[in-house]
């Protein structure tokens, strides 16, 4: 890795760490989730960086993929997961943190679940680490806390405006055994109530699109679109609530056709298969020359 590359990895950490500190401010309960999606993102680039993908304010069973839409009056309630990205020049730092905005023990514990399971195996992350060995670590930490893993969410790799680069790091024992080389890596245990299925539906569309290739469309707004999501976005998530932002109303037209064509691909909102609550917590870390570090605190 070159030392450029490094610092522009750290730089993203660095912001990221400070939006954390900056949504915990923000978030409250009956707050609009577009209010508070708007003012991280705005925060984001007032400090220097972009989002690397727009940020998530899913709540209760609802695990990820939400993100407002451009005319959301959806309030802040319940189990909240607040789950944002950094990029500096296409490089990530991506973190999400958990908020209980009705005080609920149930919540707190939750929370606490997800949260423990990330810290005990951030202590134990090294080079060559095993995918398996991680997974078996926040298994076994939220399941002592009387709940369970999330078995078909994860972490995973990330390369320059790849997001999700390849590599799949469980949350629950598995049997793949891949050492973790030099890299950047995302590290994000969901926990949810034992009674619940312990896996992820797909539930609505969630406005959220990543481009995939370039194919023909017959509309001027439709390319004249795809060209700015392509030059703006690269490979890495947007939603509709910017390209509205920036192109109007007529846009919505133009992202479907689009998404038809097969140039776009829009991500579902991911829910608990019971409808039970789920929890969240994230870190990136960069292993670099034998060392680990935890990015995005």
């Amino acid at each position: 890795m070159k030392e450029t590359e490094k610092q522009k990895i750290l730089e993203a950490g660095k912001i990221a760490s400070q939006i954390r500190q900056f949504a915990k401010t923000i978030v409250k309960k009956d707050v609009s989730l577009l209010e508070i999606a708007e003012k991280i993102e705005a925060k984001i680039i007032e400090l220097k960086g972009k989002p690397a993908f727009p940020v998530n304010t899913s709540i209760n069973e609802i695990a990820a993929h939400y993100t407002p839409s451009h005319d959301d009056e959806t309030k802040a309630s319940g189990l909240l997961k607040i789950d944002f990205g950094v990029h500096v020049d296409g490089f990530v730092a991506d973190t999400a943190m958990s908020f209980d905005l009705e005080n609920s023990e149930e919540n707190k514990k939750l929370i606490e679940a997800s949260q423990e399971a990330l810290n005990k195996i951030l202590k134990k992350i090294k080079p060559k680490i095993t995918t398996s060995e991680i997974g078996k670590t926040i298994q076994e930490t939220i399941e002592s806390k009387g709940f369970i893993p999330i078995i078909n969410l994860s972490g995973h790799s990330i390369e320059k405006y790849e997001l999700h680069s390849g590599i799949t790091i469980p949350n629950v024992i598995d049997s793949k055994n891949i050492e973790l080389e030099e890299g950047l890596y995302a590290i994000e245990p969901f926990a949810t109530l034992s009674s619940a299925g312990g896996k992820v539906n797909d539930g609505k569309p969630s406005g959220i699109y990543s481009f995939i290739q370039r194919k023909p469309v017959r509309s001027p707004n439709a390319r004249k679109i795809l060209d700015f999501i392509e030059k703006e976005y690269s490979t890495l998530p947007f939603c509709s609530r910017w390209i509205i932002k920036r192109f109007g109303a007529a846009s919505i037209l133009a992202l479907r056709e689009l998404e038809n064509s097969g140039s776009l691909h829009q991500f579902n909102q991911l829910v608990e298969s019971t409808k039970n609550k789920v929890s969240q917590a994230e870190h990136t870390i960069l292993i670099e020359k034998g060392n680990v570090i935890v990015t995005t605190i």
